[in-house]
């Protein structure tokens, strides 16, 4: 299932690109699907303590549990992820970065005995955002699988509840039209539930939620005030426009404020 990774070499069919103003360094394809910001969102998002056993479904290169870990100390990360080439560069970028971050090639739906025997604090995903069928499919096949859903969303979140710990935290980050899709499939097992939209600008409907439940949690649900990306009605400026607050969270690492 794993295998030891040299993140020194050199691979011309791959880019090194830095998060968190350089602090998180990963390799990741050239072509094919690229970490943006999602990730770093989803990473904000989550509530970990240090200490707490953290498990990424669909983790990709890594980017969402390195930026975690920078935030972070003494996490006990775990990823899944069933396409080779990005787990292998998930394992590649936890030596670089020295993480404790332990990167298992599986099928979520069918996760190896060892996971299936352990419960975690955190289960963190950023699921596939469009449905099966339907649209252009991208002509990478690794973008496409991480862009189109082969596992239904309904698995990841059964997935997550059977994962997580008593009162364990779900942290998403998912297309704000499969909200409501979503809320029906957390139902009876979570609670708890904030809903932070994602919004490029003011005035503008957030394309993106930041979603957080718990196990079997009772708190009231609870729709959030958006976080606004960018600064102004348009892009007017060179370089990026981001508002302070998202500056915080994609520049320095700040964790995402639950109001």
């Amino acid at each position: 299932m794993t295998q030891s990774v040299d993140p020194n070499v050199i691979d011309e069919a791959l880019t090194r690109d830095g998060f968190l103003s350089g602090r998180v360094q990963v390799w990741q394809p050239k072509t094919g699907y690229r970490a943006a910001t999602d990730p770093v969102f989803l990473a904000a998002a989550c509530p970990a303590k240090p200490g707490d056993t953290v498990l990424e479904l669909g983790c990709g290169v890594g980017v969402a549990s390195l930026c975690l870990a920078a935030r972070v100390e003494g996490l006990r990360l775990t990823g899944v992820d069933q396409q080779a080439p990005y787990a292998d560069l998930a394992r590649r970028n936890a030596a670089a970065a020295g993480q404790d971050f332990e990167v298992i090639e599986a099928d979520l739906a069918d996760l190896p005995i060892p996971i299936r025997q352990q419960s975690f604090t955190h289960v963190i995903a950023n699921p596939p955002y469009f449905h099966a069928g339907g649209g252009t499919p991208a002509t990478d096949p690794g973008r496409e699988a991480a862009l189109r859903e082969a596992t239904p969303l309904g698995t990841w979140v059964e997935v997550a509840g059977k994962r997580l710990a008593p009162k364990g935290w779900l942290t998403l980050i998912q297309s704000a039209e499969r909200l409501p899709e979503l809320l029906g499939l957390l139902a009876p097992a979570f609670g708890a539930i904030s809903v932070l939209p994602l919004a490029p600008r003011i005035g503008r409907p957030g394309a993106r939620v930041l979603l957080k439940a718990q196990k079997s949690g009772r708190a009231p649900f609870q729709l959030l005030p958006p976080l606004i990306l960018h600064q102004g009605a348009t892009h007017s400026q060179d370089g990026d426009d981001y508002t302070p607050e998202a500056r915080a969270i994609l520049r320095d690492g700040a964790a995402l404020p639950w109001r």
